[in-house]
């Protein structure tokens, strides 16, 4: 491998930055975050380092979901701007090194889109078919999404006297995905975002999109043969197109959604398994749930990717642990019934639910980049952003970015997911919640978060490497090894409020091998036995790159 082959799988490692045009940036100053607003910021993002820009919907919409309820696939909402505008801002990303996606909402429509608003009218309209309809609901049926709001996936429709599924809120009927004119529907929504200077689309709710669970055509047949098919044709339009997928299951399925060995269904998928044990640990103090989780990563395709995260759009879901284990991260983390939601997850961010606490904020977000795969943070981590539980739900955690200080972080009006009451305070008080302050301050987290990618970029061992759990005698402390062609760094964290001192073997060392300190100055000598012997502060950790006198590169 050379260092000239990583632009080849960039996504390997990336830092991908998920953003919601709405809340982002108001730039015209009308309470809604707008594409020129984007346009205006791209210089911070790109200064922070981020080289891959997740769009979350933008779609036109009538906004009972956030935007997830899509009304048409090939438009871009009035309120945002237009079509010219988006891209205007692909164009003006890609020139200072950035990629745009967009998020891919084919598992359901709006039920304002023309497909629906024709499937309804009539049992005879040639888009009836483009959705699943029962004359009676099937007696065994997938629970809802939201069980809060929905309390079956089968809705009435009086209009035409049958019903229609939807697996998330009725006002978003299923598409039929079994139905071959729908393929070529989905197929076209991919080719046209491509053309417009898309490198690829996160998509939403895999495995509701592709499975056949709630009624559709007995001929459907594999839904993986179809993801696949997705796959290639993305790849024919634009070689080097990603798709990153939500596919939130064990990790034997999850292998099954990249594709096997042969990686050629989804290009990458979020790690939900390391993250909810990441809170876990962080609520007991101890690393070893962690560990073991990351120890049992099945292997990928090399062009496949692990998708790294601490906190994205939804709530934080803790599904994968057990009652009593969720339990724990309920009460250290989202004690009161407000900060919960559907009884699987938390609707918090990060700061707050850490106390503020610097030194375990920062200790959350080196291990974020120093595990192995692709990073992804979710708009206001960089500086450190709370929450306002004023909002409902999962509008808590999307609140508009503080670029500055003035009510709203500068957006004129109050918003609609605004709600009166103060965002919670993140990691530095809110005089210094927010972009404006952070920039010109370089103790503030922002300039932490640069130093983090700045040399996560320079590591393509982590986005390239093995591997390996290093063991030591604390139970506190991760110790973690990645090891690729061009480099191999160990990484060290300590989910503890005490110091302490512990020697770990670097195996191949000799007393000419020193571990070269990535995040502070100063290099640790390997003994002869090969050990070193290293202090973590409390909350403390270090990035060691493994060097000896015929290593090249250090740092």
């Amino acid at each position: 491998m050379r260092i000239t082959d990583t632009s080849d799988l960039w996504w390997k490692n990336a830092v991908v930055y998920c953003l919601d045009v709405e809340t982002f940036m108001d730039w015209n100053g009308d309470g809604t975050g707008d594409l020129d607003g984007l346009a205006h910021r791209l210089d911070y993002l790109a200064e922070l380092g981020v080289t891959c820009i997740w769009l979350m919907p933008f779609y036109p919409t009538p906004d009972k979901d956030d935007g997830y309820d899509v009304s048409d696939f090939y438009g871009v909402d009035k309120r945002f701007g237009s079509l010219g505008d988006l891209v205007e801002v692909i164009r003006s990303a890609r020139d200072r090194g950035m990629r745009v996606i967009a998020d891919l909402v084919v598992n359901h429509t709006s039920e304002k889109h023309p497909w629906f608003v024709s499937a309804r009218s009539s049992r005879t309209s040639p888009y009836r078919d483009f959705y699943v309809w029962r004359d009676t609901p099937p007696k065994s049926a997938p629970e809802p999404i939201f069980p809060d709001k929905e309390n079956s996936v089968w809705n009435f429709d009086e209009r035409t006297g049958q019903y229609y599924l939807h697996r998330f809120y009725r006002h978003q009927p299923d598409l039929n995905v079994a139905n071959p004119r729908v393929r070529e529907e989905i197929g076209k929504v991919i080719g046209f975002w491509l053309e417009m200077g898309m490198s690829g689309f996160r998509i939403d709710a895999v495995p509701f999109f592709i499975d056949d669970e709630g009624g559709a055509d007995d001929d459907y047949g594999d839904g993986h043969v179809y993801l696949r098919e997705l796959s290639d044709m993305a790849k024919r339009r634009r070689g080097d197109a990603v798709l990153l997928g939500e596919v939130n299951l064990p990790y034997k399925d999850q292998v099954k959604f990249f594709g096997g060995p042969q990686g050629d269904e989804l290009t990458m998928q979020f790690d939900f398994e390391s993250m909810q044990r990441i809170y876990l640990s962080l609520a007991r103090s101890d690393a070893r749930p962690l560990a073991r989780m990351l120890a049992k990563r099945p292997d990928i395709a090399l062009r496949s990717q692990w998708a790294n995260f601490l906190r994205n759009h939804d709530e934080l879901t803790l599904d994968k642990l057990s009652e009593s284990e969720r339990d724990e991260v309920f009460a250290a983390f989202g004690p009161e019934k407000r900060m919960q939601a559907f009884g699987r997850g938390i609707v918090r961010r990060l700061p707050p639910m850490l106390e503020g606490d610097p030194r375990r904020i920062r200790m959350a977000y080196s291990l974020l980049f120093s595990l192995p795969g692709t990073p992804v943070l979710f708009y206001g981590e960089e500086i450190g952003m709370g929450e306002n539980l004023n909002a409902e739900g999962r509008h808590s955690v999307r609140t508009p970015m503080q670029w500055s200080s003035a009510k709203n972080g500068g957006f004129s009006t109050a918003r609609r997911r605004s709600l009166p009451g103060p965002v919670t305070e993140g990691a530095y008080g809110p005089e210094f919640v927010n972009a404006d302050e952070q920039v010109r301050d370089r103790d503030s987290l922002l300039h932490f978060m640069r130093l983090l990618i700045s040399r996560y970029r320079t590591s393509p061992e982590i986005g390239w490497g093995e591997l390996t759990i290093v063991k030591q005698p604390h139970a506190s402390v991760l110790a973690h090894r990645v090891t690729g062609p061009l480099g191999s760094m160990i990484a060290l964290h300590n989910f503890a409020a005490e110091s302490l001192t512990l020697e770990i073997p670097v195996d191949g060392g000799d007393d000419d091998t020193r571990l070269i300190d990535l995040l502070h100055d100063g290099a640790t000598a390997v003994t002869s036995k090969g050990t070193a012997e290293l202090t973590l502060e409390p909350y403390g950790y270090r990035w060691l790159r493994v060097t000896n006198p015929g290593t090249r590169r250090i740092g």
